[in-house]
């Protein structure tokens, strides 16, 4: 259940949401090559290394929930309930550290008012 949900989270909210503040980045850059012309990769060097980062992040995400979604049909095949246990331990769960890794990195990167989620800090600050 709990890799079920970590996949359709990241991909259906994390991924979305990422290149979604990723296309405002890249308007805001094609903005400053408008106006500065050659220039402008200076002035949006951050914005365009940004966008890069977030490229990496989403890559990330989506090879390491495609393999964790294999690793949960090898292991769904196995009839023996301990076994399959183990592998879901072995198998399975390494990835959510992953996944949750590059998750966590695009959450600081993307602007707080498109973020779907509760982001960590107010969920730690809300009372």
């Amino acid at each position: 259940i709990e890799s079920r949900v970590l996949g359709d989270i990241a991909l259906n909210h994390i991924i979305p949401t990422s290149i979604r503040y990723q296309n405002i980045l890249t308007e805001n850059v094609k903005g400053l090559k408008d106006i500065f012309g050659n220039d402008f990769k200076e002035i949006a060097k951050e914005q365009m290394e940004l966008i890069k980062k977030i490229s990496e992040h989403i890559g990330a995400i989506s090879v390491n929930v495609e393999s964790m979604v294999e690793a949960r049909k090898k292991a769904n095949n196995v009839d023996d309930i301990e076994k399959r246990a183990e592998l879901y331990c072995d198998k399975v769960k390494p990835f959510f550290d992953v996944i949750r890794t590059h998750c966590d990195k695009l959450e600081m990167m993307v602007d707080d008012e498109l973020w779907p989620l509760s982001k960590y800090r107010e969920i730690l600050f809300t009372r």
